[in-house]
């Protein structure tokens, strides 16, 4: 699949709705998309992230119901091992300078085909990723030469529910999301 063009036009959501059923993989950027974006440094350099607890059920939820989870990040921290633990995302890539190159090695490491893995971010770094995949998905806050590139805009921020809107959306699409809610519905 050849790389896609800025989008001129919007995408029905019919067409986002048939992107987000064929997603067998969903790859998230963090900072700007799992965080608000900002950077919280101590005295002694120590980073601090806030994550919210909504996007991480999300998270877990659209793992049970199927889809592949995956973190590439061109930042390294303990903090993400942490995260990526506590939320069972076995496929974290840190540190990663291409992030295209490990768009790639987890795409053919379990299988999927580009056009079946969803790609959420932010910024520029992104697009490599971003216009490879299946289904390109940005925060309202990404540029405009990110957002050109995305099939889909959140409606809400990165770090404050994005994730888990995309998360619904996929399962939604998919649709397991009943069935990830039916233990809270009893």
């Amino acid at each position: 699949m050849a790389p896609f063009a800025p989008i001129t036009q919007a995408l029905s959501e019919a067409d986002i709705t048939a992107r987000a059923a064929r997603i067998k993989l969903i790859i998230f950027d963090v900072d700007g998309v799992l965080t608000d974006g900002s950077l919280y440094l101590d005295d002694e350099g120590r980073e601090l992230k806030a994550f919210y607890s909504l996007d991480g059920h999300g998270i877990k939820m659209l793992k049970k119901s199927g889809v592949d989870i995956a973190i590439i990040t061109g930042r390294t921290s303990n903090l993400m091992r942490v995260r990526a633990k506590n939320l069972n995302i076995d496929h974290l890539y840190q540190g990663a300078e291409d992030k295209l190159e490990a768009f790639m090695e987890l795409s053919t490491k379990l299988g999927v085909a580009p056009e079946q893995t969803a790609v959420m971010g932010d910024d520029v770094v992104d697009l490599p990723m971003m216009r490879r995949s299946g289904l390109a998905i940005c925060v309202p806050a990404a540029p405009e030469s990110v957002r050109q590139y995305a099939h889909y805009t959140t409606q809400l921020p990165g770090g404050k529910g994005a994730a888990r809107e995309v998360c619904e959306l996929i399962m939604r699409a998919q649709g397991t999301l009943d069935a990830q809610l039916a233990p809270y519905l009893k």
